[in-house]
């Protein structure tokens, strides 16, 4: 038989026990909202250092600009002292941040705990591509005035630095300027150059040697209109230093990538030209490791989040 001291006792038992349980799912429950409020900081700080490894290497200052306009516009919780510009291969190519922020406790603000701090670290570095992805297959030779260095101090970019390169036979007959980017030997039809001046190779495509895509394609209607399409645009250019063999067997070396804003072309049956300016570019592709290796600055560089 129960006696009023056990119903007393078993109570006190059942208020223990929902307060443990609530306490339990209290903390589960803000434990989870906590977490996520830690992603988004993460995602933020990961934002925030890629847009300002656009700047890099050449203008840190931009670079602290960038980042801290970018966390601004999506929360905050980014100050001056929490960015860091250092070197990884080259000075000035990595930039880190760190996004703080607090995250309210909703259920836990029974037990005294209103809020915890979070906090996320990224870190983004810009460096010259050892593999470019959407490359379009107009070869430009590396001894063009506005890229080989000098008295002019070149590479020059720019809307001040006009040029037009010439679209016809480079010396190796059977070339004309187009490279079979897709690994491909012999020529290529009008729709895949199209695809590939309109939205470049998806594939990576490292730097080393591309057979030439022989015959004279400027006067294909598909041609011309995939140029037509990318009017006042941006494309990457295979850059090569040497142009060896002949017919299908010809080869291009490539050496490196180079942006370039298209303005306007003119296309003469198996000759041509396109006009514009070289420009700096941040593009996507695998980042070069640095070293020996390093591939020429024609100003196209990839930005990639690093450990």
């Amino acid at each position: 038989m129960r006696t009023r001291n056990d119903n007393g006792q078993a109570t006190i038992l059942t208020v223990v026990f929902l307060t443990v349980l609530l306490g339990m799912a209290a903390l589960v429950l803000d434990i989870g909202t906590w977490y996520r409020a830690d992603r988004a900081t993460q995602s933020s700080a990961d934002a925030a250092a890629l847009a300002g490894a656009q700047a890099l290497p050449y203008d840190p200052a931009s670079a602290n600009t960038l980042a801290l306009q970018y966390a601004n516009k999506n929360g905050g919780g980014l100050s001056g002292t929490d960015i860091t510009v250092s070197k990884s291969l080259v000075p000035n190519d990595t930039i880190s941040v760190h996004v703080r922020g607090n995250a309210k406790g909703i259920f836990t603000k029974l037990f005294g705990v209103k809020s915890v701090s979070i906090g996320s670290t990224a870190k983004a570095r810009a460096s010259l591509m050892q593999s470019a992805q959407y490359v379009a297959p107009i070869g430009v030779n590396v001894k063009h005035p506005k890229l080989k260095g000098g008295p002019s101090s070149c590479p020059c970019f720019g809307s001040g630095n006009l040029t037009t390169l010439p679209l016809g036979k480079t010396g190796a007959p059977g070339s004309f300027d187009l490279l079979n980017i897709d690994g491909s030997k012999g020529g290529t039809g009008g729709q895949i150059l199209a695809d590939w001046i309109i939205h470049g190779y998806s594939g990576y495509l490292p730097i080393g040697s591309y057979l030439s895509d022989t015959g004279a394609k400027w006067n294909d209607s598909l041609v011309q209109n995939a140029l037509e399409t990318r009017m006042n645009s941006d494309l990457l250019f295979p850059v090569y230093d040497n142009l060896i063999g002949t017919g299908a067997n010809a080869q291009y070396h490539v050496i490196g990538w180079v942006g370039f804003h298209l303005l306007s072309y003119e296309a003469r049956g198996s000759s041509g030209s396109i006009t514009g300016y070289f420009t700096e570019v941040i593009w996507s592709g695998l980042q070069s490791t640095g070293g020996s290796g390093q591939p020429p600055n024609f100003g196209a560089r990839s930005v990639q989040l690093i450990g």
